[in-house]
């Protein structure tokens, strides 16, 4: 069924004398990215309505499945198919983990404040916008958003590649 995860096969096949394997063969989980769209989706927009729930914030509620939700499935799209179409070997799938997972959540925090930013002062300027706390949202919800996502998109792509084993 497409979009399932296959257990890849172990080689069995070993010839005596032949040099060792450098790539781990264990079964690594597949990155597939309208799961990774769908995740970045759905868990910040339950826990968003959650909490506008909880303490009784309308906008938090609406912001939830617009400008939270939104951001991060936009962000998680976007990182997840640059990653795709990195190679094993790039500059992206070496070094540890955590480094570079928070320096993908930093870089597009950083792009995505400057969008709030922007966003924040040029919308109020629009009259039905005026009066809406809306664009105010926007310089905290972005970047947040997009810090979040970048750094599990990113974090779920690594860990999909596989591992390489030093020569013995």
């Amino acid at each position: 069924m497409p979009g399932r995860t296959q257990q890849r096969p172990v080689d069995t096949d070993s010839t005596p004398g032949a040099a060792p394997d450098t790539t781990d063969t264990t079964a690594r989980p597949r990155f597939v990215l309208w799961r990774e769209v769908l995740i970045a989706y759905a868990a910040p927009a339950v826990m968003a309505t959650a909490g506008g729930i909880a303490t009784g914030q309308s906008e938090l509620r609406i912001a939830a499945l617009t400008t939270i939700a939104g951001t991060s499935a936009l962000v998680a799209t976007l990182v997840g198919l640059r990653h795709r179409r990195r190679s094993a070997d790039s500059w992206a799938a070496r070094g540890p983990i955590p480094v570079r997972a928070f320096a993908f959540g930093l870089g597009c925090a950083a792009l995505a404040l400057g969008v709030g930013l922007a966003a924040a002062e040029l919308l109020p300027r629009i009259p039905a916008l005026a009066d809406s706390p809306w664009p105010g949202r926007l310089r905290i919800d972005l970047p947040v958003s997009a810090a979040i996502a970048a750094t599990m998109t990113t974090w779920r792509w690594r860990v999909s590649l596989p591992r390489r084993r030093r020569a013995r």
